[in-house]
């Protein structure tokens, strides 16, 4: 059965529902996926079969190709938040788990391009948890 996940942009220009499955769940740590998030890692889910449909704020989103690989990403040109991104011309659809505000029931099926982690991003279960802002 297709499900149908909703999204937006944190600034609610832009707002988004995938319909169908997500064939895959991955973290990417490559250094251009940590450059896009800032982060460890991205977070994406692909889909060669689900359908985005764009509910509002199509016109605040942008992508960016990066010349000479097949690396894209799609953001809100307002808030700079990840959006999906239709990839290798259209034959699949990468969707930033952080930009669903649907509930989720997929764990990642696996951490990718592991070997290229930053250097920071390693034996971090020990350090310290908090449910809220450090004071």
């Amino acid at each position: 059965m297709d499900k149908t996940a909703n999204g937006s942009c944190l600034c609610g220009a832009v707002t988004f529902e995938v319909h169908g499955r997500f064939d895959s769940f991955f973290l990417c740590h490559c250094q251009r996926c940590r450059k896009d998030t800032g982060s460890a890692h991205a977070a994406n889910l692909f889909a060669a079969s689900a359908r985005l449909t764009w509910l509002s704020g199509h016109d605040h989103v942008s992508t960016y190709s990066l010349p000479g690989t097949r690396h894209q990403r799609s953001f809100c040109t307002e808030c700079g938040s990840a959006l999906p991104c239709l990839q290798m011309d259209g034959a699949l659809l990468a969707v930033p788990a952080g930009s669903l505000d649907s509930p989720l029931p997929l764990r990642p099926d696996a951490h990718i391009c592991y070997a290229s982690r930053a250097d920071w991003d390693d034996h971090l279960e020990g350090i310290a948890k908090l449910d809220s802002l450090p004071e």
